[in-house]
């Protein structure tokens, strides 16, 4: 069971370490700066943290030393690639580090990969020293009608690899649709079929290229199977992400987060809220829903959670579970922290008054 959690805020990066509840506080870095995505790489150990510096922009450091460390390196870079829209648009320019993740099947240095705003994704095989644009991704026709979910513009927030095959990947964008590639991100196809989006005209709402799924996540021991938590709806895949079915869940199919058990393909978290325009828990009470069915019934997780006026929000990275599937963490946009060592059964406050909180990792 992970005794090491990251957590990325808007005012820091924090670790904390300990079993069970008794989590503390260890390591605090890049104090009062927004960190947007964090990795350690399982590979080699390295930390990844990618910060966002307003008017200094992105940038990314990492540390080989497990955080005794840091220095700063390359950030993902626009420089010479033309507006992939209308000839009148701007040259696109890096907004935001929204993810990172490593293939587990490349050697260690390569395979590290960055979701970026705007709506891109890079690759480095130099542990961040330089990146390079996907082109396959990035020239694809439909990216002129893609948009921003939340911000301004679109952003690439989902990447899963089949820990099978590493060449075999499914990348998530908001507002972009779902997007699969089988040759390493040479090739890509978009695939959404059975997803639907309410907030667009009913002529439009199939139309693959304004899809906004949330956040994508995969089973470990079960690659094929694939969640979604879509802008309205939950979707879940059982091929690798061909073809999606739409799953109900109670109290509210609206959210940002979804985690899937690394073993069981049928047990899912999620973290809802009211509604788009409502954005904050139903009735005031946070809580998670669990299923172990597939999605054919959900539990409301609520015993330790706070039971009423309660508006927290969580963001797409920030619920996390371990690779034994047992622990869980869950960050909240008002800085609340909460454990459960029981697969959700039960919670257990850390830490109230942490800054909001964009994502947690078990490490």
């Amino acid at each position: 069971m992970s005794e090491r959690l990251l957590v990325a805020t808007r005012k820091g990066l924090f670790e904390l370490r300990g079993a069970g509840a008794a989590l503390e506080i260890t390591g605090r870095w890049f104090l009062g700066e927004p960190v947007t995505a964090v990795l350690r790489d399982p590979r080699d150990g390295a930390i990844y943290a990618a910060l966002d510096l307003g008017h200094f922009g992105a940038k990314l450091h990492r540390s080989d030393d497990d955080g005794a460390t840091w220095r700063e390196v390359a950030v993902p870079s626009f420089a010479g690639v033309p507006s992939p829209g209308r000839d009148a648009d701007p040259p696109p320019a890096l907004s935001m580090i929204w993810t990172l993740e490593a293939d587990p099947a490349a050697t260690a240095g390569g395979g590290l990969w960055a979701g970026v705003i705007p709506g891109g994704l890079f690759g480095s095989v130099d542990k961040g020293e330089s990146w390079t644009l996907n082109r396959g991704l990035w020239d694809q026709p439909m990216r002129a009608e893609w948009f921003g979910g939340g911000f301004d513009q679109p952003g690439v927030h989902s990447i899963s690899f089949d820990p099978r095959d590493g060449r075999k990947v499914a990348v998530g964008v908001s507002c972009g649709g779902a997007w699969l590639s089988d040759d390493g991100g040479e090739t890509w196809r978009v695939s959404i079929a059975g997803m639907w989006a309410d907030y667009l005209p009913p002529q439009e709402r199939e139309n693959p290229a304004t899809q906004d799924p949330h956040r994508i996540v995969r089973c470990a021991a079960a690659p094929d199977v694939l969640w979604t938590q879509h802008h309205n709806g939950v979707f879940r895949s059982v091929d690798a992400g061909l073809s999606w079915r739409e799953i109900a869940i109670a109290p509210s199919s609206f959210g940002f987060a979804v985690a899937v058990h690394p073993r069981d393909p049928d047990t899912a978290w999620f973290a809802p809220a009211t509604s788009d325009q409502q954005r904050y828990p139903v009735d005031g009470r946070f809580i998670l829903t669990r299923t172990r069915d597939g999605g054919a019934s959900f539990e409301r997780l609520t015993a330790g959670l706070p039971d009423h006026e309660s508006y927290d929000l969580v963001w797409r990275h920030a619920l996390d579970v371990d690779d034994t599937g047992d622990r869980l963490a869950v960050g909240s946009t008002t800085g609340s922290l909460w454990v459960s060592d029981d697969a959700g059964d039960r919670w257990t406050c850390v830490n109230a008054h942490l800054p909001p909180i964009a994502a947690v990792r078990w490490i």
